[in-house]
């Protein structure tokens, strides 16, 4: 497990734009749950394509006019229940810390794994998202 004062800032990229930390296995349980809403998971992580494409374009793909309604992390090797139970939950699709998942009436209808993140740059990861939002998602 990271430290978590080492993990905080990497936390707070994602959580200070609103993204609701799910820390708990029933706190993902309820958030997968809600069908009503379109929603963003982003598996999080410590590594460099987490800080320099993931979250990044995350960020950026927020900015979109299409996005999802709801916003969560988990973080890959801090909260390992939560990580766990989010990964359970969508065991279809290999782990891969970081990803993302987007989710609409309770299932994961697009997700970008690290293989799509890693050595891009922030742009085309957040290319790629917006791409899933247009697909998935209403405008704001």
């Amino acid at each position: 497990m990271y430290d978590p004062d080492q993990v905080r800032p990497m936390r707070e990229e994602l959580t200070t734009i609103g993204f609701q930390e799910l820390l708990t296995s029933g706190a993902v349980d309820a958030w997968i749950d809600d069908k009503a809403h379109t929603g963003l998971l982003v598996i999080n992580s410590i590594c460099g394509c987490a800080a320099g494409m993931a979250r990044p374009g995350v960020r950026m793909a927020l900015q979109h006019g299409r996005r999802p309604q709801r916003l969560a992390t988990v973080f890959a090797g801090q909260d390992k229940e939560a990580t766990t139970q989010a990964r359970g939950r969508f065991a279809h699709i290999p782990p891969s810390s970081p990803s993302v998942a987007l989710l609409k009436n309770g299932e994961v209808v697009d997700f970008l794994p690290r293989n799509r993140i890693e050595g891009r740059s922030a742009q085309q990861v957040c290319s790629d998202l917006i791409a899933m939002f247009d697909k998935h998602c209403v405008g704001t």
